[in-house]
């Protein structure tokens, strides 16, 4: 079973930036796809991007270009650097195994506001 600590959320204004981290415990970290996903009031839990264990990445078209995923395998922990934030960045941002399983447990996620 792994367990997730996200970290790193806060409010910040249109236009700035935040860097999220994802303390991970348990073995499956180094084998597996780890992902950022978010969650914005209302709408279903969506993937965000993700990156390999061989350090491949791949965002999701809304994040493209402002997001840079990477990990730290000997720490089991995944960032998420996010520049430009806009409005409809603002969610909780969770980090799991990609693909994520329906019995996957989910940490407790970060806050990520964006607003003025």
């Amino acid at each position: 079973q792994v367990q997730l600590v996200e970290s790193g959320g806060g409010l910040v204004q249109p236009g700035g930036s935040l860097r999220l981290s994802c303390a991970a415990s348990g073995s499956l970290f180094s084998r597996n796809a780890m992902g950022w996903y978010r969650q914005a009031p209302g709408k279903q839990r969506e993937l965000v991007a993700y990156i390999t264990s061989g350090g491949g990445t791949y965002y999701r078209g809304f994040v493209k270009g402002r997001a840079t995923i990477s990990r730290d395998n000997a720490k089991n922990t995944v960032y998420l650097q996010m520049n430009s934030l806009e409005p409809e960045d603002t969610a909780v941002y969770y980090c799991n195994v990609v693909p994520a399983p329906q019995s996957a447990d989910w940490g407790q996620g970060t806050q990520v506001t964006v607003s003025s």
